[in-house]
């Protein structure tokens, strides 16, 4: 009886450390509890918005000045962001079950505290508040609350604000098509398709063509559970994609979002470029980034998500700096930790944009975007906040024959990428298995020597403390079918996220380096790199103190990665902070086509003695 005591306190225990290890903390929106929300409107308190009208000359961002005060201030009152403006019961669907109104039944899009700005409100009973408002489709308004997080009361709602068109088409982002030579444009607007017809206005220098673009939305009972379908619901709008064919390789391309009206008036975005791909197998300079787990965040400091801020932020903008030296971007999962708030997609959207218009912006399936129970997930957990997929599968296109199975492969000139869906099972006999097994077999390593695999979940190597508690050093049955295809065909680097810190690998197979080199590959690899860069912005994750064999670098710090190919024989991958850009690990591999051709342990071709 002891014993079984015993065990059940031990598996506890681990179960504790592990969770406290790979937690990512909770939604900052979900900490209100918007449920228990009572109208008690005081004569003395107000809170005033301007400017009224936002956008005047076409911006989609916009600061907005919040003049407030209460008779009886408190440290704990805050200021909620509402859009819709009216957010009464009245806008509740009929199929919500709260019984005693009035009451709130959306959350607010961003929240601050009233003394963020005024450290004297509690004395004063005044203050002011600079919020940072983004073009989402509708009005704003601003809610002064007392009672805290916990038993919210509104006891002022401010005037109406607004972008002054709405509907503009925003916050573009491009990415790879099915071919090489085709680039998708994907963007959000208010305007559905029988209102106006969406196309791209594209070409060369001097050129215009127009391209149609499809459109698409869903609605609540998309959603597969609370609070993607109750209160973190928003109306997403419309989402459009155009596909640009037959491109030019590494040819200079404008383009602008255009929407057609019913009355034969044109609504314009702003010009945007964008370099096309190489040609599979093209010898050029071709330099690829590389991170997961980034997550979104405010400039203004609102709605701070478990220390995400700074990381997220200075990620984005380290790249925006250095994007004349960035050709395409791949984000491997949890890409803005929305966990069923909708409205925290168009704020990532809005934040990546200066990126996503530029290069192809690639993203991989996280736990965050897909897992939720009974939903067809590999992990029955609730991670996505009942997104269940959806909008990852919408806000951005990604190259699969089916959306619902998120892996896929693409091709950048030099490099051959297989990324893989780690939300849906990957072992032997799966119809993903057989998918990454086509993926590596298929690539011609004359024309693309550098053969990279792609997911979220470590399926690799890591020294994260849960992974190695678990004792297994990764993903649970995460190598076991995979590791005998990536050294079968030779896959030189595999790059995860989901642990959030950077780690690398020797080269390696069945736990046991394969080169002793660090720094300098000369020749054959003989085995597979390992990383994990899952630190773009998330709250870190702890290392084990563990040592082992196969660990070469560890940095506890956000960062991400970038490969550099400069021919068909040499390679250079980075390792950067984000809070600095400086490189803190980097190694070269530098060989011949035969190097890839040589016999190494479990990938030599059959041989015969005859002549």
């Amino acid at each position: 009886m002891k014993d079984m005591k015993l065990m059940r306190f031990l598996i506890l225990l681990g179960l504790i450390i592990i969770q406290d290890a790979t937690s990512h903390g909770e939604q900052p929106l979900s900490r209100i509890a918007i449920h228990e929300a009572t109208f008690a409107l005081h004569d003395l308190a107000y809170i005033k918005a301007s400017p009224t009208v936002l956008g005047l000359r076409g911006q989609d961002t916009e600061w907005v000045t919040l003049e407030f005060g209460s008779g009886n201030p408190s440290n704990e009152d805050w200021i909620g962001v509402f859009s819709p403006a009216n957010f009464s019961a009245s806008t509740c669907p009929e199929e919500n079950p709260r019984v005693y109104p009035p009451f709130l039944c959306s959350a607010p899009i961003k929240f601050q505290y009233a003394n963020y700005s005024s450290p004297e409100y509690k004395d004063t009973g005044k203050g002011f508040l600079k919020l940072q408002l983004i073009n989402q489709r509708s009005d704003f308004s601003f809610a002064l609350f007392s009672g805290g997080l916990l038993n919210p009361k509104v006891v002022a709602v401010s005037n109406h604000v607004a972008f002054a068109n709405p509907n503009a088409p925003v916050y573009p982002r491009i990415a790879q098509g099915k071919e090489w030579n085709e680039m998708t444009v994907s963007w959000t607007s208010g305007y559905g398709i029988e209102e106006a017809e969406p196309f791209v206005e594209w070409g060369p220098r001097g050129e215009h063509f127009r391209s149609p673009a499809l459109t698409q939305t869903f609605d609540r009972r998309s959603m597969c559970g609370a609070p993607a379908r109750t209160v973190g619901w928003r109306d997403p709008g419309f989402i459009h994609t155009s596909f640009l064919k037959e491109l030019w390789p590494n040819r200079v391309y404008t383009y602008k979002l255009g929407h057609r009206l019913c009355n034969g008036t044109y609504i314009w975005s702003q010009e945007y470029q964008f370099k096309s791909s190489p040609y599979p197998g093209q010898n050029s300079l071709q330099r690829v980034v590389i991170f997961g787990d980034m997550g979104k965040d405010e400039a203004d400091g609102s709605n701070e998500y478990n220390n995400f801020q700074r990381g997220a932020l200075n990620t984005t903008k380290r790249l925006i700096q250095d994007l004349k030296n960035i050709d395409i971007v791949f984000h491997i999962g949890d890409i803005c930790y929305a966990n069923g708030y909708l409205s925290q997609w168009d704020q990532f959207t809005a934040q990546v944009e200066p990126i996503a218009s530029t290069v192809p912006y690639m993203i991989a399936s996280g736990n965050h975007e897909r897992d939720w129970p009974g939903s067809g997930s590999f992990y029955g957990n609730m991670d996505s906040g009942g997104e269940c997929g959806v909008l990852a599968e919408n806000m951005f296109y990604v190259p699969t024959k089916n959306n619902a199975k998120f892996w896929y492969s693409t091709d950048y000139g030099m490099f051959h990428f297989c990324i893989a869906d780690t939300e849906h099972d990957w072992r032997e006999g799966t119809e993903q298995y057989e998918f990454i097994e086509h993926c590596l077999a298929s690539v011609d390593r004359q024309k693309q020597p550098w053969l990279i695999f792609l997911a979220h979940r470590v399926l690799g190597y890591s020294s994260c403390i849960s992974y190695a508690e678990e004792g297994s050093f990764d993903e649970p049955m995460g190598r076991e079918s995979l590791q005998k295809l990536w050294q079968k065909y030779k896959v030189d680097i595999a790059i995860y996220g989901h642990v959030h810190n950077y780690e690398r690998t020797c080269p390696i197979y069945q736990n046991i380096c394969t080169n002793e080199e660090k720094h300098y590959y000369k020749g054959s690899l003989n085995g597979t790199i390992h990383v994990v860069a899952g630190g773009a912005g998330a709250s870190l994750s702890t290392f084990t103190a563990l040592q082992t064999k196969w660990s070469i670098f560890k940095d506890y710090d956000h960062g991400f990665v970038k490969l550099t190919a400069f021919d068909h024989s040499n390679l250079l991958f980075e390792y950067k902070r984000s809070r600095d850009g400086q490189v803190y690990d980097s190694f070269r591999i530098s060989r011949d086509y035969r190097d890839i051709l040589a016999c190494t342990v479990d990938s030599c071709p059959s041989t015969t003695l005859a002549s």
